[in-house]
This record gives structure tokens, sequence and C-alpha cells, in this order.
């Protein structure tokens, strides 16, 4: 399990010593969890240090895993914030939308590789579960979280495996959010109502319970063949929903694709 909010890492840790599994927790700050370490032995739940932007840190968690238990059965890619900003705002902030980058992207990038090549190469028999965490803004663009929604549309495109898309929950990933200042021409534009929510939501207004999506998402592990996407919340199910608009568009249009190929 790679970090987003420790909390909902620490309902799935609860939930996997509750069914009996093992389970690895890696966290930027793995002390957050020192009452979940005093109470299970290593054993059962070994919790690391694990930067996603550290190469060399996920290559170290992965062997430690591997020393430990001998194999993994399921990796949950869970690394993630997010900065708060208008496409425009973010000019002179760069630095705040790189380093998002590096952490949803290039982090989760990351995970997958060596979750991949633990599955081939360690795991008998071949093979193993990832779960990549996503979130509705890859879906659809969200004003004021633009960069957000493109490291999300990124990612996913990388990813041709199994994909879990949560609604907002409450954890402690909103206590993470970065705020970019607003360009003043956006006070009343769309993107307002998306800070106020966000204000919202690190107050905990409006969310979902964490540890019923967690469960949901220890229910997916045991599905046999689970789907490729699985949206999970309402509000990510509404966004999913776009994609009626698009099978729409296509029978409307379709004809518009005919005779195009070069004249022979």
């Amino acid at each position: 399990m790679s970090d987003s909010g420790s909390d909902r890492v620490d309902a799935i840790v609860i939930i996997l010593q509750s069914r009996g599994d093992n389970g690895v927790a890696t966290l930027r700050g793995p002390n957050v969890l020192a009452d979940r370490s005093a109470k299970y032995p290593s054993s059962r739940l070994l919790v690391l240090k694990l930067d996603v932007k550290n190469q060399e840190e996920i290559f170290v968690a992965f062997a430690k895993a591997r020393e430990a238990f001998g194999r993994l059965d399921v990796v949950f890619n869970n690394a993630a914030y997010t900065t708060i900003s208008e496409v425009e705002s973010a000019q002179g902030n760069e630095d705040a939308v790189r380093d998002m980058f590096e952490v949803i992207f290039w982090g989760a990038a990351h995970i997958t590789q060596a979750a991949i090549k633990f599955f081939r190469e360690v795991n008998k028999p071949v093979g193993g579960r990832l779960l990549q965490l996503f979130s509705r803004a890859g879906l659809q663009g969200v004003p004021a979280c633009g960069f957000y929604s493109a490291t999300k549309f990124a990612f996913e495109g990388l990813s041709e495996i199994t994909i879990v898309e949560p609604g907002p929950s409450h954890t402690t990933a909103q206590a993470n959010f970065v705020i970019v200042p607003q360009h003043s021409a956006y006070a009343n534009a769309p993107a307002s109502a998306v800070r106020a929510m966000m204000d919202d939501f690190s107050k905990g207004v409006g969310l979902d319970d964490p540890k019923k999506a967690i469960l949901k998402f220890c229910d997916l592990v045991d599905v046999p063949e689970p789907p490729l996407r699985l949206p999970i919340g309402k509000p990510a199910v509404e966004s999913a929903k776009k994609g009626e608009d698009l099978i729409a568009a296509v029978a409307a249009y379709a004809s518009w694709s005919e005779g195009l190929e070069f004249s022979k």
C-alpha cells in the first residue's frame, strides 16, 4: 500500500488484519502507524518509510516486502495529493505543479513498474493484482484542478490494468492540498466554486467514509474477473457517465468519418 491519506492506509491495515491477511504499508511518515506496528508483529504487518519520488526507496520497499513475506498478491497504488490552481494561476508557481506530477504520475508509474516486475519474477505462481487509485478528475476535468486532472489523465493512459476510480472520501489527503493563489481574473469563475468545495472537503464536509470505500477495494481483490475501471462513490459514478455522451456523439457523427481515405 503506497501512501495517500494515512487514515486510508490505516483503514486498509485494520481490514486486512481482520481478514487474517498480511500487509506492507508504506508512508512518507510511517510513525503515524506506530500504534498498528506495536499491535501486530512484523510477521503480519510491515510498515516502511517510502517517498514515491525516490526510486531507490521503491526498490528497497519491494525488496523488504519480499524478504518479509516472499510474495505480494496485491499492490494498492495510492500515492497522490492535489494542487488547487487555475491553469493561468500556475504561471510563476510551476514548482508546485511539477512536484505533483512527480508524485502522481512518475511516482505511481515507478510503483507500477516495480509491481509488475515483482509479480512476474518473484511470485510463484506468476501473477498478482495491481489496484491503481484514480479520481473522478481523471474522467472529467474539474475547474481549479486542471493540472491534477492532467496527472490522472496521463497515468490512466499509462495503465492498462485494474483501475479503481473512487469518489472523494474524508481522509488526511485533504490536509495535503497545495493551494496556489487564485488569479484575479477568476474570482467569479466556476473555479471559485471548486475552491470553496475543496475548502469544505478539507473540513470533512460532503465526503464519503473512507473505511466504507476501503471495504469495497478489499472486495474487489476477491473478484475473479474484475472490471478494468470501477467507479466507487456517487460523484465518480456521475463523472463516468460522460462516456454516454461520447457514445452518443460517435453514433451521431460516425458518417463524418466515411470517405476520408486517400483516393486510389
